[in-house]
């Protein structure tokens, strides 16, 4: 998981997220479970309210995106990381199962690894589908970077250490499960060339869309900021 064991209660706790111990899962899971809650999903503040949305919006530089030929999907790390310092960071869980663990509801465990999902349903924020999940099933779920890696890489994540390129992808502020066709079909798209098609979603999606720009100093395309301006002045007074 690339976790560093710091201290002894993180070394033990880290052994019963694993399994690797000598009492039962009764004993253990109360212990991991605690280890794993300690650990915020949400970012403090995050989204934005509308009015704070507007204000960091009016703070952002404007600018067309650079070196977009240069974007890999590798500088921001091969596969998911818990190492690092963004939300959810170094809580002994796969960055895909703390989103799903965030955003699903009828949410079951595992027993013995609190990380686990073993099932749940996802009301899906861009369409508004009721998605069941199970472990053991292929699922209509994927997890969404809503400022996708491309266009953070266009609005200035070019220039970052790889470290902070690999927290980005990996920040619970930064994702969302949603319906994996939609997602597939959103690519790389920023907010000009993409909206929730679910109507109602437009005004928090452009919330989170605006504090992940700010949260990371990215840049906004001029089209962009028309884009995300339109949809806060949705959001209800």
């Amino acid at each position: 998981m690339g976790v560093r064991a710091s201290s002894p209660a993180v070394a033990a706790a880290l052994l019963l997220l694993s399994g690797c111990h000598h009492g039962g899962a009764e004993a253990a899971r109360p212990s991991a479970a605690r280890f794993v809650e300690q650990v915020p999903l949400t970012g403090p503040g995050f989204p934005p309210d509308a009015a704070a949305a507007k204000d960091l919006l009016a703070r952002l530089t404007v600018g067309w995106g650079k070196n977009w030929q240069t974007y890999k999907r590798e500088n921001f790390g091969r596969y998911w990381s818990d190492d690092t310092d963004a939300v959810g960071g170094r809580n002994g869980c796969d960055t895909r199962d703390d989103v799903l663990r965030r955003d699903l509801s009828e949410l079951r465990e595992g027993d013995r690894n609190p990380c686990v999902v073993v099932s749940g349903v996802l009301h899906d924020p861009y369409t508004g589908k009721t998605l069941p999940y199970s472990y053991r099933k292929a699922s209509q779920i994927e997890t969404d970077h809503v400022v996708a890696l491309g266009a953070a890489w266009r609005g200035g994540a070019y220039a970052w250490t790889p470290q902070r390129r690999l927290a980005y992808a990996n920040d619970l502020d930064v994702l969302l499960a949603v319906d994996k066709q939609t997602n597939q079909d959103k690519g790389s798209r920023t907010a000009d060339r993409w909206q929730p098609p679910r109507a109602e979603y437009r005004c928090e999606y452009a919330r989170r869309y605006v504090g992940i720009k700010a949260k990371y100093g990215l840049s906004v395309t001029p089209p962009e900021k028309t884009a995300l301006t339109g949809m806060l002045a949705t959001c209800p007074a």
